[in-house]
Order: C-alpha cells, then sequence, then structure tokens
C-alpha cells in the first residue's frame, strides 16, 4: 500500500506537470497559428495509447509510456522524426514558416509556464501554510549532529551562532541550499568556545548516501519508553519496493530481535543511565545502545517509584527495539499576506532553479557525484508513504522548477537544444539543414537515453544499498 501511495503522489505530480509543460508550447504554437497535430501525456510508443479524441485539427490521448509527453507541432523535426512531411513543401500553417523570433517563443513556452507553475505553487503553499521553524535561539541544549555532521565536526550540544558570519535565528537555516552548496562557514559555541567550521563540498555526496537526517538537528531530551515490541510485531512486512527487489535478489530469512522485550522493559519507564554512564538526551541513549552491539549491557530505569537495573542484550544491528519519543522543540509558525506570500514565492522558485544549475556545475567540474542524479524512483522516495498536501505540493514544486532548467539545457531533442538551434539561426540568418537537425535529434535522443538508464540504475543500486 505504501508504494502504491508513492507511486500515485509521483503519477499525479509529474502528469500536472508534464501536461502544463506541453500546454506552454501548444498556447504559444496556436497564438502564432501553428498547427499542433497531437498532444499526448505519456507516450505512445510503437502507436499504442491507452485511448486518444480529437477536437479540430489535434488529437489528445494518453500513451501508454509514462516517462513524459509530448506535443507534435506541424513542420517541426521533433521526437516524432517524421520526414516525410518535411520532404513535403513548407505550409503557411507549419512551424518552419514561421519567424525565428516566434519558433524561439513556442520552444521556450514549456519552461516558461514550468516557472510560473513552480512559482505559483510556492506562492499558495506560502499562503496557506505559511512557514514553520525552530528558533536557533530556544535551543538550550545546542544540536545533535548526524553521521555527516559528526563527519564535519560538530558534535552533540554544540550551539549553532552563525553561518559565514551572519546570526543564525532558525536552525532550519541549515538544511538549506545556501549552507549545503556553498562550502559555508559555521560558527559554532562548544563549551564557551567559539570554533569556525566549514562545510565541506563533498556534503552533499554524504546526504545523498545517508539522508539529510543524518546531517544536523535539534538535541533533543528523551521521554518515558513508549512502546517496547514484541518480536511478532517487529517481523518486517514486504512493501511494494520489498516485493519489486524480491523478483531479483532471494531476500534472506530476518532473525526479529526483541531485546528491551526479553530484558523485562516496560512502556513509562524512564531510562537513567547505560553502563553506569547518566543518560538524558535522546542521542546519549541511541549512542550508548548502538556502541554496544551484541553485548549485555545495564540498564537503570525508573519505574514508578521504583529503580531497577535490567541487563538486555543489544541486536547486532544496534538497537534494543524500543520507542522513545523525545520532548520536541519550540516550533514558531509565521504566516503571510496573499501579496506577501508572492515575494516568497518568487524568491523560492529563483532559489530553486539556481541551485539547480550549481549542482549540475559541481558535477561538471567534479565537486559533486553524479550519483545525485535521481530518477523517478528516488522522486517517488521524497513524495514518501504518506500523502500531505503542503509536502506534496511543495515537492511538486520544485519539480517544476527541476524541469524547467532541465528543459533548458542545450542538448538536442530537449527545448534547450532546439533554443540554441533558432539562436544560431538568427545570427547566421538562415535555417540550420533538416539533415542537421535530424541527426542532432538522434544524438539527442541517445545522450537522454543514457541520462535515463544512469539516473534508473543509480536509484537501483541505492535500493539495494551500493
Amino acid at each position: 500500500m505504501d508504494g502504491l501511495i508513492m507511486a500515485g503522489q509521483l503519477l499525479l505530480g509529474l502528469s500536472i506537470l508534464v501536461i502544463l509543460h506541453e500546454l506552454g508550447h501548444f498556447l504559444a504554437a496556436r497564438a502564432f497559428g501553428i498547427k499542433v497535430e497531437k498532444f499526448y501525456l505519456f507516450f505512445d510508443a510503437w502507436g499504442f495509447k491507452l485511448f486518444s479524441f480529437k477536437v479540430g485539427d489535434t488529437e489528445y490521448g494518453v500513451g501508454w509510456l509514462p516517462l513524459g509527453g509530448y506535443v507534435k507541432i506541424s513542420g517541426m523535426i521533433d521526437e516524432s522524426m517524421d520526414t516525410e512531411q518535411m520532404a513535403a513543401p513548407a505550409q503557411p500553417w507549419e512551424f518552419r514558416s514561421k519567424p525565428a523570433w516566434q519558433r524561439l517563443i513556442v520552444m521556450l513556452g514549456g519552461i516558461i509556464v514550468n516557472v510560473i507553475v513552480g512559482i505559483f505553487i510556492f506562492w499558495m503553499v506560502a499562503f496557506k501554510y505559511g512557514n514553520t521553524f525552530i528558533p536557533n535561539d530556544k535551543l538550550a541544549n545546542g544540536i545533535s549532529p548526524g553521521i555527516v555532521g559528526k563527519q564535519m565536526g560538530l558534535k552533540p550540544g554544540d550551539k549553532i551562532l552563525a553561518v559565514n558570519g551572519q546570526k543564525l535565528i532558525y536552525l532550519d537555516e541549515i538544511l538549506s541550499s545556501k549552507v549545503l552548496l556553498n562550502n559555508t562557514k559555521l560558527t559554532i559555541s562548544r563549551e564557551g568556545k567559539a570554533i569556525d567550521l566549514r562545510v565541506p563540498e563533498s556534503v552533499l555526496d554524504s546526504i545523498s548516501k545517508y539522508k539529510i537526517r543524518e546531517f544536523v538537528g535539534p538535541r533533543m531530551v528523551a521521554m518515558k519508553i513508549a512502546g517496547v515490541p514484541t518480536p511478532e510485531e517487529l517481523q518486517p512486512k514486504m512493501g511494494f519496493l520489498d516485493k519489486i527487489k524480491a523478483i531479483f535478489v532471494k531476500p534472506e530469512p530476518v532473525s526479529v530481535e526483541a531485546p528491551a522485550h526479553a530484558a523485562g522493559m516496560k512502556v513509562g519507564d524512564s531510562i537513567l543511565a547505560i553502563n553506569g554512564k547518566l543518560v538524558k538526551f535522546h542521542d546519549e541513549i541511541t549512542s550508548e545502545i548502538s556502541n554496544n552491539k551484541s553485548k549485555k549491557i545495564s540498564v537503570e530505569v525508573w519505574r514508578g517509584a521504583e529503580k531497577l537495573t535490567l541487563t538486555p542484550t543489544v541486536s547486532k544491528q544496534g538497537t534494543l527495539a524500543i520507542v522513545i519519543p523525545p520532548v520536541r522543540p519550540e516550533m514558531v509558525t509565521i504566516h503571510y499576506g496573499f501579496f506577501e506570500s508572492f515575494s516568497i514565492g518568487v524568491d523560492k522558485g529563483w532559489t530553486s532553479f539556481t541551485d539547480n544549475a550549481k549542482g549540475i556545475w559541481k558535477m561538471i567540474t567534479g565537486k559533486l557525484s553524479a550519483r545525485n542524479i535521481s530518477s523517478p524512483i528516488g522522486i517517488m522516495d521524497a513524495y514518501g508513504s504518506t500523502f500531505e498536501w503542503e509536502k506534496f505540493w511543495t515537492l511538486t514544486g520544485l519539480i517544476s522548477m527541476a524541469l524547467a532548467f532541465m528543459n533548458l539545457l542545450p542538448i538536442p531533442a530537449l527545448d534547450g537544444g532546439h533554443v540554441v538551434f533558432l539562436i544560431i539561426e538568427m545570427i547566421k540568418g538562415k535555417p540550420l539543414s533538416d539533415k542537421f537537425m535530424e541527426r542532432a535529434q538522434v544524438v539527442g535522443f541517445v545522450i537522454l537515453l543514457c541520462l535515463m538508464v544512469f539516473a534508473f540504475g543509480n536509484d537501483i543500486l541505492k535500493k539495494f544499498g551500493i
């Protein structure tokens, strides 16, 4: 069920964006009197389609191959590779008969719509939900770094004072592209001393491997034990992706351990110490437990008015199989007016667009691994297995800006490739030959196919822990 929810969100989000992108090309073409022969969501590869209908000169439909969509513009060398049409004399309603500046607007139509849609989504999300932050000055216990944070030198209890010399107001800024993409300097307070640390350029590679939750979070006091699952309750259930994985790799039998249950821990117990070391914070408890994999440990707990010492054996994964909720930090929500939200949307849209450019440039220059490239599999994971409107629309807005940037890349077969060829035509004063355009289109298809195979392979390998 979780997999279906993830896939459903991906399909809905991409379908909305693909239809609107192609609508940008369609409206621009029709505005200049250019005939549009087809408008398809997904590809009707080899002539197969789920359904179609015709209105006027245009056939509308849904193909069977869910890898985007397209509009077939009359008199244009595109993914249809309709060379027969191009061999006939040019007609006044065809793309090739129009001035270069009109054709340029048609090719930019989809990109422009994606940018407008992304900004509109961010605008409406800001207006509807506002922004929720963790005030940095309310973190009396400092931060709790995960694997990635510890790799760069952060320690539990550190207090982040400034980012590039500017006072840190909200902890959430640490997770922003401003910090993660710019070799940022953090000023922290540790045991009363100010220390400067650099966020390494490799941080995104580490986050890609361990996930963003392993960077930095607030340090939280541990509450009472809220769950002590039995072995039966811990038995893993196969999700959608697990079933797909099992087709290729036979899963090994899972041996379920429930150390806390076996040792007699109960809901409502408060952990005081582990192996004689007093523990107060959530990260202290998890750290002490994970440092004693497959070992018997001494755990002192309060149970009502009674102090008990229990001796569970930590699992080989470094857990006791207990649920200990932390005391969540104070959060504030800032609400914006309708027009004030617009500037928030524009800023977030522009930041998202430039972040894509920075990320690609870092990959080209070797400062960022190409393994950060994601396919629809990775996007599906980002949507998650629960449906929340705010998260859905925020991710859809980010994808819209990513599609706008990717389509602007000067790769033949993408809108950006056509834009480059049209600019060359405007400089030369005459169009490039049909033969050149056909070959460029083939080259573009090969490049895109290779990128697609790499992206899917990348995400599949990550699923296998590679």
